[in-house]
C-alpha cells in the first residue's frame, strides 16, 4: 500500500487509454466506494470477484475491508507509479480506497499444463516435461528434490516485459565462484525483451559468435534435479518450457537420461555407439573425399575398383558431390522442422527418396554417396542434445574443406584444429573436455564456520 499518489488514477487511465481490456470499476455500498483497476485479458476475474468484490458487501466498514485485503497473501508492496503500471500490465489488480492504493497479484495463468517430453524422450524414465508457468515448474522440482536448503531466488529480467526469472541451486554443492559469475552475467544482461531461456543461452556465451554451447537447455525435470544435485545452477524464466543449466561440459551434451535408468553394460554400449556416431558424422564426409581424390592406396583393390566404377560418369569431383548431398540433407532436415507435423515426415521422406534416386539415375552422384550421406545423417541424430548436434553438423564442413585441400593429411590437421578449439573452451571455469562434472560437497565444519 502507498498513499499520496494523487495522480495515479489519472496516469493509469492515460497510459492505458488505448487498451480496451482495461477495467475501471467502482463498487458502492452504504455510501462507500472502492475502485478496481485491472486488465480483464490477463487478470483472473473469478478471483477478483471472490476475494475483493463479495467481501466488500460482507464486511461492515472500509477499515475492516482494508485490514482484510491487506492480510491476503497476494498483497504486493510497491514503490512508485511506474511499478504499478508494470504490475497492471502483467495481470495485477489495483484497489483504490479513498486515497490509499493496494496492489495484488491476480494474474490468470493459462499455460500451467504439464507437458510431455517432445525433445528429450526416454524409454524407462519419466515422460513429464516442464510447463510454461514457472510456479508449476517449481512445484515439479520441489516434489522431486526434498532439500530444505534448496535456494530459489526470484528476480525480474527484460526491461520491457519484466518477466520473472528464477535461479535455483543447492548451497551445499554449488561452487560459489561459479554462482557469482552466473549472477553477474544475468545482472549485466542489457536486453529489453527476454522471451525464452534460449535467448539467455545465446547471450551468456562468453563469445558472441561461439559455436559450442557452454550452457545446456533441457525440458526434463529429472535432468534438472540431477544437475542441481551435482552443484550446477538452474535458470528458469516464466513462459518458457525449458530451463538453462550452467556450467555445462561436453560430457553433459553426450549424455541421455536413459544412461541413469539402464544397467551398466547397456549404458556403456549405448555410450560407445553415441561417441562412434559422433566421429562417424564428423569424419566420414571428409574421409570419403580424402581417399577417393588423394589417398586411394588406403583401400583394398576390390573396394577401390567398386568405388571407382560407381563414380563412372559423375561430372564433378568428389568434394562437389559430397557437398551437394550434404546440403540437400540439411534442406530436408530444416524442412522437416518447419513443415506442419502432419505432413513433415511424409514430405521429407518422399523428397529424399525421389532426390536420391533421380540424382543417381542422372549420374550426378554415385550410389555409394547415398549410403554415406544416410549414414552421416543417422549418426548425427544419435547425439542427445540438439545444440551439440547442430555444432557437429557445422564442424563436419570444416573437415570436408581441409580434406578436399590436403587429403588424409588435411583431414588430420583439421581434426587437430577442432580438438584444440574444444580444449580452449570452458564453461564458467570448468574445462569443456572434462571427463565428468563432479559435485564438491562442503564440509559440515566449513558450513558451521
Amino acid at each position: 500500500m502507498r498513499q499520496n499518489f494523487l495522480g495515479l488514477a489519472d496516469k493509469i487511465l492515460e497510459q492505458f487509454s488505448q487498451a480496451d481490456d482495461l477495467i475501471h470499476h467502482d463498487i458502492k455500498y452504504n455510501g462507500e466506494t472502492v475502485t478496481l483497476y485491472f486488465l480483464k485479458s490477463i487478470a483472473n476475474e473469478d478471483s477478483i470477484t471472490r476475494l475483493f468484490i463479495k467481501p466488500f458487501f460482507e464486511v461492515g466498514n472500509l477499515n475492516e475491508y482494508c485490514s482484510y485485503i491487506r492480510s491476503l497473501t497476494i498483497f504486493k508492496e510497491f514503490k512508485d507509479e511506474d511499478e504499478v503500471l508494470q504490475a497492471l500490465s502483467i495481470g495485477h489488480l489495483l484497489v483504490k480506497v479513498h486515497y490509499q492504493y493496494f496492489l495484488f497479484d491476480t494474474k490468470n495463468v493459462k499455460n500451467n499444463v504439464i507437458l510431455e517430453t517432445a525433445v528429450e524422450t526416454t524409454v524407462h524414465g519419466p515422460h513429464t516435461a516442464f510447463s510454461e508457468d514457472f510456479e508449476t515448474n517449481l512445484n515439479m522440482i520441489r516434489h522431486r528434490y526434498h532439500e530444505p536448503k534448496l535456494a530459489i531466488e526470484i528476480d525480474k529480467i527484460g526491461k520491457r516485459n519484466d518477466v520473472n526469472m528464477v535461479l535455483i541451486y543447492d548451497p551445499t554443492y554449488v561452487n560459489p565462484n561459479t554462482l557469482d559469475a552466473i549472477k553477474t552475467d544475468l545482472k549485466n544482461l542489457d536486453k529489453s525483451l527476454i522471451i525464452s531461456v534460449g535467448q539467455l543461452q545465446k547471450y551468456m556465451n562468453k563469445k558472441s559468435k561461439a559455436l559450442l554451447p557452454t550452457t545446456l537447455l533441457t525440458e526434463r525435470p529429472d535432468r534438472t534435479i540431477f544437475a542441481i544435485e551435482k552443484g550446477k545452477v538452474v535458470v528458469m524464466i516464466d513462459g518458457s518450457p525449458f530451463v538453462l543449466i550452467a556450467p555445462a561440459i561436453f560430457y553433459d551434451f553426450m549424455s541421455a537420461m536413459d544412461d541413469i535408468y539402464q544397467f551398466f553394460w547397456a549404458t556403456m554400449f549405448i555410450r560407445l555407439l553415441r561417441y562412434g556416431g559422433l566421429f562417424l558424422t564428423l569424419l566420414l564426409p571428409g574421409l570419403y573425399v580424402a581417399v577417393t581424390s588423394y589417398n586411394t592406396e588406403v583401400f583394398r583393390v576390390q573396394l577401390a575398383l567398386s568405388i571407382a566404377s560407381s563414380r563412372v560418369g559423375v561430372p564433378y569431383p568428389s568434394f562437389i558431390e559430397v557437398l551437394f548431398m550434404l546440403l540437400m540433407m540439411e534442406f530436408l532436415i530444416e524442412a522437416s522442422l518447419r513443415l506442419p507435423k502432419t505432413i513433415s515426415s511424409t514430405a521429407t521422406m518422399v523428397g529424399g527418396l525421389i532426390l536420391g534416386q533421380a540424382a543417381t539415375e542422372a549420374v550426378l552422384i554415385s550410389n555409394i554417396m547415398i549410403i554415406i550421406v544416410a549414414a552421416v545423417a543417422i549418426a548425427n541424430f544419435v547425439i542427445p542434445i540438439n545444440e551439440m548436434s547442430v555444432a557437429i553438423r557445422v564442424l563436419k564442413y570444416v573437415l570436408l574443406f581441409t580434406a578436399s585441400i590436403g587429403g588424409l593429411m588435411g583431414l588430420t590437421l583439421g581434426f587437430v584444429m577442432i580438438l584444440f578449439y574444444f580444449i580452449q573452451v570452458d564453461s564458467y571455469g570448468e574445462p569443456y573436455l572434462k571427463v565428468m562434472y563432479e559435485k564438491k560437497e562442503k564440509s559440515v565444519k566449513g558450513e558451521s564456520a
